[in-house]
């Protein structure tokens, strides 16, 4: 028999929110590693008896401006079905409806969810029990919810809603069925990609920390763990709660690059370029905004991706992320990172060391493992002075020949690579074609959602087919 459904739940109904499972120290190893931020036990039980009527007056639900990058995203119409059927025009945690738990961190745990009496449309929710906090956790999780509210990239979270009741703070943003890089490099042959799929994923995690710096955010944990995978196949950077603002300054800077050495390049905000009298060289007009002022004491991230400079507790800024970036792409290709020990404590020493980055060179290597040493070994420099990346942030790291070839403002029109695991899952099945909808309150808006677009190709921006290669040692489209 089917069970009676309602407009809301009755008054003396409580929320579904009975999920028990518990957190337990994730250990510094290979397939599990911790930031240093989060090393302690959270027991965080969400079985309050949160009735509907108590919450009525406790909740506060912070309105979200839909952005232009995800402007055409599904979950945006069911978020604005379900808000114009409230009746103060907000979200509440009555209409979201929990399927299962999909992890825990340091901060609090993530769900799957869904809007109550619709099932076309899966955000991830993040709770966070504001009680089981120090007040040092408090302001990272403050300064996580205030970033997610500023963020409007591709490649990085849309924050849907903030919801807070009782003693809860509840972010809705995007679900990524894909996992996680790191679960991705496991199921490959040594646990690495190839050149292709190595620089198609760097090429993304470049223009969101890239998108991140000109907003004067310091990410500050960088790692395959925190790279979640689209079902589309691209990437989106998660957990904002290690990291730092700082206040940058954006340029707009001419200057002449030689013709065969490197084309134009492209920032996140599009460029301009001029050819001079001289066939040789290009003008091209560049935007850079880097926080080259940022400063910070804190020890935080994920050892085997920590800076020198962090390590040493001296201070640290931006080229945090460019040494991690460095890590990041080494992992990538080698499936370990450049300088992991036998403990721990040996990881750090190596870092601290003086001894540069090592690579193991096979006689019939890939073409572009060269360009990726190069990169690599550029980005790993022990002074953040000499660091590429931390003058002038990614304009310079794009200019690098491992990037040849790709035309930044057409990135997000690129197929993912044929990887091992990842899913893919092609422009037809993304779209949305018919929905289950069952008997309550959504039902009221059937027309209003045909009307107004209910059917939407989540793959609608990335229908070109470029694509890029290396043949013969130059890259062909």
């Amino acid at each position: 028999m089917e069970e009676p459904t309602f407009l809301f739940p009755p008054p003396d109904s409580d929320l579904d929110l009975s999920f028990t499972s518990t957190t337990t120290d994730r250990t510094f190893t290979s397939s599990a590693r911790t930031s240093l931020a989060r090393t302690s036990s959270l027991a965080l039980s969400f079985n309050d008896r949160l009735s509907t009527a108590s919450t009525a007056g406790d909740t506060v639900s912070s309105a979200v401006i839909r952005r232009p990058h995800r402007s055409s995203d599904p979950n945006w119409t069911a978020i604005k079905a379900a808000t114009n059927l409230s009746s103060d025009g907000r979200l509440h945690l009555r209409h979201l409806k929990l399927i299962r738990h999909l992890g825990s961190g340091d901060l609090g745990r993530v769900f799957l969810c869904r809007l109550r009496d619709y099932d076309g449309a899966n955000f991830a929710l993040k709770v966070v029990d504001k009680d089981l906090l120090t007040p040092k956790k408090f302001s990272h999780a403050e300064t996580e919810a205030e970033i997610l509210h500023a963020l409007d990239h591709p490649f990085l979270p849309t924050l849907y809603a903030r919801i807070d009741v009782s003693h809860y703070t509840c972010l809705l943003i995007d679900y990524c069925p894909g996992g996680d890089l790191h679960a991705l490099l496991r199921k490959q042959p040594g646990n690495r990609l190839t050149v292709s799929a190595a620089r198609f994923f760097a090429a993304e995690i470049l223009v969101s920390l890239e998108y991140l710096h000109a907003l004067g955010v310091v990410y500050r944990d960088l790692k395959p763990e925190n790279v979640l995978l689209r079902e589309d196949g691209h990437v989106m950077l998660s957990d904002f709660d290690l990291c730092f603002k700082s206040d940058v300054t954006p340029t707009f800077e001419c200057c002449k690059v030689n013709k065969h050495h490197v084309g134009p390049t492209y920032g996140c905000f599009g460029c301009n370029e001029s050819r001079s009298r001289d066939s040789r060289v290009k003008v091209v007009a560049e935007f850079v905004a880097e926080p080259t002022t940022a400063f910070s004491r804190s020890c935080v991230g994920t050892h085997e991706y920590l800076a020198p400079e962090l390590v040493s507790g001296n201070g640290h800024g931006n080229g945090v992320d460019w040494w991690a970036f460095g890590v990041f792409i080494y992992e990538l290709l080698y499936g370990m990172t450049p300088f992991k020990g036998c403990s721990k404590e040996g990881t750090l020493r190596n870092i601290a060391s003086n001894n540069d980055v090592k690579f193991h060179v096979a006689e019939n290597e890939e073409v572009g493992m060269v360009e990726a040493r190069d990169l690599i070994e550029k980005l790993l420099v022990k002074d953040p002075k000499k660091r590429l990346g931390c003058v002038r942030g990614a304009t310079d790291v794009k200019r690098h020949p491992f990037f040849d070839g790709i035309k930044w403002p057409l990135i997000r029109t690129y197929k993912p690579p044929e990887v091992k695991g990842l899913l893919r899952r092609k422009k037809s099945d993304l779209i949305v074609t018919s929905k289950k909808i069952r008997k309550g309150w959504w039902k009221r808006l059937g027309c209003a959602l045909r009307n107004k677009g209910a059917r939407f190709d989540l793959l609608s921006n990335y229908s070109n087919n470029n694509h890029y290669c290396y043949v013969n040692n130059s890259k062909v489209r």
